[in-house]
């Protein structure tokens, strides 16, 4: 068996270990209460990645990215990024999701990030500001305030989609 299964587990070290990139320094989710960098390298990279396939496909944008915490498992270390290491950053095989929904859902969604005191990556074309309560004090999508008759477009996973940490803002009528 290990004859058959060497030259397989060979050559996927050597694709795992190949190196995609540098980290100047090491990113964790718990560099910051509310909000982090590879919180928001994550929803950064899932809407660039996502928003030209739904474009071609529907004529339309992604309007901005919502991931949860809990959806990071690993830090990126300083030093050199591969292939085995990103893996390791998100390691579920969830699906991206387009969810259209009105504003007065994303207001929802704002709420429950306000309630919720963790930092849920979200795309920076997503602005939320908290007043010193934990209150929304400011949400604004590509710097406009949320149009609650507006139709948006959000990006986001397949298991939060289905109602995962509790975000049932996805499925207002169940």
């Amino acid at each position: 068996i290990e004859d058959f299964i060497s030259p397989y587990r060979t050559h996927i070290n050597k694709n795992m270990d190949s190196i995609i990139s540098y980290a100047p320094k090491t990113y964790s989710k718990m560099d910051g209460d509310l909000n982090t960098a590879i919180g928001n390298l994550m929803a950064d990279a899932v809407f660039s990645e996502s928003n030209p396939v739904f474009n071609k496909r529907t004529q339309k944008n992604i309007d901005f990215t919502l991931l949860n915490h809990g959806g990071i498992r690993s830090i990126i270390s300083k030093g050199d990024v591969t292939i085995r290491s990103a893996f390791g950053v998100m390691p579920f095989e969830n699906s991206v999701v387009v969810v259209a929904i009105k504003g007065t859902q994303v207001n929802e969604m704002m709420e429950y990030l306000s309630k919720a005191k963790r930092a849920h990556p979200i795309s920076h074309q997503l602005q939320l500001t908290l007043d010193k309560n934990s209150a929304v004090s400011s949400a604004k999508v590509h710097g406009e305030p949320i149009d609650v008759n507006r139709t948006y477009y959000i990006a986001t996973n397949d298991y939060l989609y289905n109602g995962g940490d509790g975000m049932t803002f996805f499925h207002p009528n169940e």
